[in-house]
């Protein structure tokens, strides 16, 4: 008589129990691993990638441009006369002030600079033209939009200085003598001093 093998079916518990084990294993490096390294990746990965344009509020680019306007305005806070020398000279070295940063962070502005540059002549031409404070404000509105352009795309940090610039721009009143808005056009010139020191 021929000999029947018997053989015992194979347990699939020692295998269930390993994929148990593998599929636990994931679930806890995935779930309960430290969040810091995640946001640590994903920051890197950023960096990497460029798809996540940085703040530059820290990056101290130490222009000597923007510097020589910060320095102009700071110690020439009491000149603006009839002649508006003051207030061309301070609006040329921001027109200047703010290339230079568009130019660090490689924002092409050279037309829209270039019409600012065109008002801030204006009001040396004729000092006895009563639109003066017109042309100071279309100047300051053209250069507030650009640093307001530089402001959302590299310096984030900075929307408040930027609305405080803004409404400083809308405190000169068109159609008043600019000589009687002394203050509000400093005022703007300071506030322009005070941005582009933070991005600088």
């Amino acid at each position: 008589m021929a000999e029947i093998k018997i053989e015992q079916k194979k347990q699939i518990w020692p295998w269930l129990l390993v994929g148990l084990v593998i599929a636990a294993l994931l679930v806890y490096f995935l779930v309960f691993r430290d969040p810091g390294k995640i946001t640590e990746a994903v920051a890197e990965a950023d960096d990497i990638t460029n798809t996540n344009e940085p703040d530059l509020i820290g990056v101290n680019e130490n222009n000597a441009t923007i510097a020589a306007y910060v320095n102009f305005i700071d110690n020439n806070k009491e000149k603006m006369g009839l002649d508006h020398e003051y207030t061309n000279e301070a609006l040329l070295k921001l027109i200047e002030a703010t290339n230079a940063m568009a130019d660090e962070v490689g924002y092409e502005v050279r037309a829209d600079l270039d019409k600012a540059k065109e008002y801030a002549k204006m009001i040396t031409e004729d000092p006895f033209e009563t639109t003066h404070a017109d042309n100071i404000r279309k100047a300051d509105d053209i250069i507030t939009n650009v640093l307001q352009n530089i402001q959302k795309a590299k310096y984030p940090g900075l929307a408040n200085e930027v609305e405080t610039l803004r409404s400083a721009s809308e405190s000169i009143k068109p159609g008043v003598l600019a000589l009687e808005q002394k203050d509000a056009v400093k005022n703007y010139f300071a506030k322009a001093s005070d941005l582009l020191k933070k991005m600088n």
